[in-house]
């Protein structure tokens, strides 16, 4: 039995993602349990997401927000701003998640925050790749 389908696929904060991570050597898109997830060999960002209800009730539903692997020396800032979450099933892989839904969202940062996860995952080669090309936008 598939996964609902958890994401609107003409979305254009989806569209935006999309821009960027596949921007990036070796990016390739795919739907895993019912959401777009961008890998380059591994994974370095997720559409939607999910967090525990901190009073024991049902998940609770990101259903427009960007998941990405954060370097520790991030992550205290980043857990301060209320835009982000611990995603379940994610977050004690080292992952937050950043909520679009409250407010406009900064591209700049999430292009950041994308990037330095790319960053963490890739391997030798596509970061040699990224230094010399840099992320290039796909056309067509």
């Amino acid at each position: 039995m598939g996964h609902p389908v958890r994401y609107r696929d003409d979305d254009p904060l989806l569209g935006r993602l999309r821009t960027i991570a596949l921007a990036y050597p070796g990016a390739e898109e795919h739907v895993s349990h019912g959401r777009p997830m961008f890998k380059a060999g591994k994974l370095f960002a997720c559409w939607t997401g999910m967090s525990k209800d901190p009073h024991g009730g049902p998940m609770i539903q990101h259903p427009q927000a960007v998941l990405v692997k954060v370097d520790e020396s991030d992550r205290q800032a980043l857990e301060q701003d209320e835009r982000t979450f611990l995603p379940a099933y994610f977050g004690a892989m080292g992952w937050l998640g950043l909520d679009l839904t409250t407010g406009p969202a900064d591209w700049d940062e999430i292009a950041e925050l994308v990037d330095s996860s790319y960053r963490l995952i890739a391997r030798p080669t596509l970061l040699r790749r990224l230094e010399a090309e840099g992320p290039t936008v796909r056309r067509g």
